[in-house]
């Protein structure tokens, strides 16, 4: 009898042995940064949305668009509508779609499911804010400049985050 008591005591200790090296391990590779959430993925699709079109990626840019194209389309009847990069190459350096880079997004509280809206600022290329003035012969007591632009991205069925909204446009 004193041999199996022994025997368990000599396992007892043999499996707090193992625990702590466990441990010890776990905590030798340091902590692992918290994986991002789905706001920040939805913040930086936004954000290489807004990039792409910068850069003249229409390409990179259609992938990552989920809205309408109808304004686009409209603009350009010479194009074909499946055509995407085209449309937006056409809309960035032609139509008036303000293709700037994103300055500042912050997240709007939610109102859909897998939906995530963002106030955006965009930046000039002096690194000054954008502001929308009035247009077409508007005065500024018709028209409030606008310097936030409200942006939906949506979290597709493949986990892939799409922007929703085209550019700002200015005639």
């Amino acid at each position: 009898m004193n041999l199996t008591r022994r025997s368990d005591g000599q396992r007892l200790r043999q499996a707090l042995g193992t625990l702590a090296l466990a441990a010890a391990l776990a905590t030798c590779s340091g902590p692992k940064p918290p994986a991002p959430d789905d706001a920040q993925l939805a913040q930086e699709a936004l954000v290489a949305f807004f990039a792409d079109l910068h850069a003249g990626r229409y390409a990179q840019a259609a992938e990552a668009y989920a809205g309408t194209y109808e304004t686009m389309t409209d603009h350009n009847p010479s194009l074909d509508p499946a055509d995407h990069a085209a449309l937006f190459r056409n809309a960035c350096t032609i139509n008036g779609a303000q293709c700037l880079e994103v300055r500042s997004a912050e997240l709007l509280p939610t109102v859909a499911a897998q939906q995530f809206r963002f106030e955006v600022e965009f930046q000039l290329e002096d690194g000054s804010v954008f502001v929308q003035g009035p247009c077409c012969g508007g005065s500024m007591t018709d028209y409030s400049p606008l310097s936030t632009f409200t942006y939906t991205v949506s979290k597709g069925e493949d986990g892939r985050f799409r922007i929703l909204d085209m550019p700002v446009y200015m005639p």
